[in-house]
Order: C-alpha cells, then structure tokens, then sequence
C-alpha cells in the first residue's frame, strides 16, 4: 500500500510540475505544434520520474525485500519499466515531430539534428539503445533462452541508461532551466538514488564479507545434477535467518561481477552457512568446481519466508524446485512439536535432499509429503495420482486444520500462483499465508 501512495503522489507532483510550466494553456491554444509539445513534456517528466521510481526498485533495499516482498517488487518493477519505457518511447516520437513543425515527412531528419546538435541529446540516444535492450530480454520467453549470468549483465545496462539519460533532462528540460531550485532538488533525488545503489549494493556487501570472512570450506555432490556448497567463516548466523536467500559472487573466476541468487539449505550456524543448488546454468554447473579457500562476497539477506512472519506454532510448507532449499532451512531453524509441522514436497524425478527431510521427520516430528509424477496440467500444483479431487481438495486432504497453520510457500512462480489459488479456495486466512516464487 506505501508504495502505490508513493507512486500516486510522485505522479501528483509530475503533473504539477508539469502544469505550472504553462502545458494548460499550450493544450489549450489549439497550436498543433505547442500541443505537441506539452504532451511531450509531460511524456518526459513522466518516464524520468518512473525511471527514478526503478532505480530504487533495483537497489535491493532490505526495508523493502523484507517487509513488501520480492515477489511484490518484482511484479512492480515490471511495470514500471514498461511505463517509463513506452513514455520515453512517446517523448522521442512527439517531441521529433514537434520540433519538426508536426510534419511527419521532416521528422527523421529533425532527429538526426537533434541527436548531434542539442545537449546531451546523443547521450539520451545511447542511454534509450541501453534500456531497449533490457527491455528486450526481460519477456520470460527471452529469458529462458539465456543463462542468469548473461541475462543478469545484460539487465545491468539499466544503470547505463538512466545515467546517460539525466544529462539531457537537465541541461533542455525547460522546467529545470527555468527554476534552479527545480534543477537542484532532481540533482539531489539522482545522487541520493546512485548513492543507495552504492551503498546497499557494492559497499555494505564488501564490508560484511570481509568481516565475517565468507569463504568456501567444501562442495558436496547430492545428486546427478545437484551440488551443495558449505561456506565457513565468523558470526555468520548474523548473515541470514533460516529461509532467506542471498545473492552469491564466488572470486575464483572471471566474471565474478556476475551474481546469482541462492536460499541457504540449512539453518545457519555461527561458523557455516550452507546453498544447495541444481545446475541450470554456466554459473550453477560451476559450483561443483570451486575450491576450498575460495572467498566470498555476499549480498542480502533478503527474503520474509522468516520466523518473524510465524503467526501460529502450527506450519505448512509447500515447495517445489529451487523453493525447497529456503523451506529445508525453515523446517530446520523453526520452533515447532512433533506434528506441528509438515512438508509437501511437489518433486520429480530427483527428489530434494531426501535423507536430510527424512532425517528432520525422524528427529524433529516433521510430517513428509512427496508429491511425485507431472503435473496433471498447467494450471495445477498438485502431480500425478489424485484425479477427481481439486487442486484445494488436494491440500484439504494433507492438512485439515489448514486454518490453524501458517503457510509457507515457494517455488517456480506459476506454481506458485497456483498453490495460493488452492489455499484461498481451501479457506485459508490471507494473513497467514507466506509466499515467495523463483524464476
């Protein structure tokens, strides 16, 4: 809710701006060449201040992550960087044809003059090359054809964009020219954005590393395509809570400016932190080759699949793929009787860690569900085995006092959105639900 206020009223201020500048009265003029111009004025100011808005979202704030949700965020980021992409697209085609004198036969070569004769316009050029291309490969169909590695550097030219964007707004945007103060404050709302950029995600990282000296004690191979890496090091029960995730960067490699995102496998201890990762990419199957010593940098933790988010001593988790390895920690980390607890465990054909979840049934009381086979159809979570019953049905069958449990949930994110689906046909409270989905 704080963030689409915070949305409402940056739009609010935009369009004041944008008004006090006299767009009113060039809107009103009935000059198709001034009308053109207010409505690019106003497609600037619009997508800058949305821009500005995804900066924000990128730097990983943990009062954000941990209390909105990455899931939230992520939804968020994608569509405000369709709406500032789109009005950045709108402010380049209205403003040409406005400087063009609204002939549209003129507009190409009005452009090319702009683009090597105003201030900072060439700038503006390559930064709007740089956001086209993360914009082309955030779609899911793209992504799944690149590895994380390539598409995480790629997405990172969103940085390059604003920032060779900002010159231009400042040194032509006729509000900033005509109110220093105006001029000041953007000034300020850019550098204070790249400062937490800074902060939250190069310096803080560096600092916490070095000072609980992460580093890789071992690599363990769990399965055919599954491998586990122990890390040691100080205090680093201080780094996450059971069910977090950090973003990883191991130095034994070139290329280490690529980071990957992995939950913790196992409660953390002060002396040992633990991910458990099946290989999907060039940076997961090289886990299986780093060496003892190697240092680490991490970032986070981020994630609310927390204790803190506990509201009743009865837990459900429910995970698939990747969601397990948060859910295993959890399942390790929380308080909880025998029976108080139980895992339904959606796996196919290698199941996930199977002697360590057994080993929590045996020694913690925790109630193991393996809910094996494929999936009867896309928009279900349950697998094989179950048919006639529905996908609440399913989960009503598992947990019958589902409305006394908090409920954690994580997995792929259509999967995902299909368990909530079934727990809120199940009768589930919404305050009692916990989600977070991988891509």
């Amino acid at each position: 809710m704080g963030l689409d206020v915070a949305l409402w009223l940056l739009t609010t201020l935009v369009a004041w701006t944008w008004a006090a500048g006299g767009a009113i009265q060039q809107l009103l003029s009935g000059d198709t060449v001034l009308i053109l111009r207010a409505a690019g004025h106003l497609a600037a100011l619009l997508a800058s201040a949305l821009l500005l808005v995804q900066i924000v979202l990128m730097a990983r704030l943990p009062a954000l992550e941990n209390t909105i949700g990455r899931d939230r965020i992520v939804r968020l980021h994608g569509k405000v960087g369709f709406s500032s992409f789109t009005l950045i697209l709108a402010h380049i085609a209205i403003a040409t044809l406005a400087y063009a004198g609204a002939d549209v036969d003129r507009a190409t070569t009005t452009f090319w003059h702009l683009t090597w004769t105003y201030p900072g316009m060439l700038l503006a050029v390559l930064g709007t090359v740089a956001i086209i291309v993360v914009v082309l490969t955030s779609p899911r169909i793209v992504r799944n054809r690149l590895n994380y590695e390539s598409w995480h550097l790629l997405h990172l030219y969103a940085y390059l964009g604003a920032g060779l964007a900002l010159p231009h707004q400042l040194w032509t945007g006729k509000d900033f020219l005509r109110s220093p103060i105006l001029t000041d404050l953007w000034w300020a709302a850019w550098a204070l954005t790249f400062a937490v950029i800074l902060l939250w995600r190069l310096l803080i990282p560096l600092v916490r590393s070095i000072r609980h000296d992460v580093r890789v004690a071992g690599v363990v191979r769990e399965g055919p395509r599954t491998v586990s890496v122990y890390m040691t090091g100080r205090r680093l029960d201080e780094l996450a809570e059971p069910g977090q995730f950090l973003v990883w960067r191991f130095m034994d490699r070139p290329g280490w400016i690529r980071a990957n995102p992995f939950s913790i496998s196992a409660a953390p201890r002060p002396d040992r932190l633990r991910i458990t990762v099946r290989e999907s990419g060039d940076g997961t199957r090289s886990l299986a080759t780093l060496e003892p010593g190697t240092r680490v940098l991490v970032e986070g933790a981020y994630g609310r699949l927390t204790a803190r988010a506990r509201t009743h001593p009865k837990v459900a988790f429910i995970g698939a793929g990747a969601g397990l390895a948060p859910l295993r920690s959890l399942a390790e980390g929380l308080a909880y009787a025998p029976g108080e607890a139980i895992l339904l465990e959606r796996c196919g054909n290698e199941p996930y860690l199977p002697q360590e979840l057994d080993w929590l049934a045996e020694t913690r009381g925790l109630r193991l569900v393996r809910l094996s086979g494929k999936r009867r159809r896309r928009t279900s979570w349950v697998g094989e085995g179950y048919d006639g019953a529905s996908d609440s049905d399913v989960i009503r069958r598992w947990v019958p006092d589902l409305a006394e449990r908090d409920v954690y949930v994580c997995g792929p994110p259509r999967w995902a959105k299909s368990v909530r689906r079934a727990l809120r046909k199940a009768g589930l409270p919404p305050d009692q639900l916990h989600v977070e989905s991988f891509g």
